[in-house]
């Protein structure tokens, strides 16, 4: 079952600051959070980890060329 991430926990995992991931969030390239509260909102860790197993995929697609 997948868990909900907060923002420190995406940067982390990702390595991206919280501007970049919601500039990538704005251009479509990375998966939208979703609100678990009135002020507060997570990802789902599935998702985030499909989005990172995608980007090593195409860097090694890309090394492999």
């Amino acid at each position: 079952m997948p868990r909900l991430l907060k923002m420190p926990e995406v940067s982390r995992l990702t390595g991206l600051p919280r501007s970049s991931v919601y500039w990538k969030i704005g251009k479509g390239e990375f998966p939208r959070p979703i609100k678990i509260g009135e002020r507060a909102s997570a990802w789902r860790s599935d998702e985030i980890e499909a989005w990172i197993n995608g980007k090593v995929a195409a860097a090694r697609d890309r090394a492999a060329a």
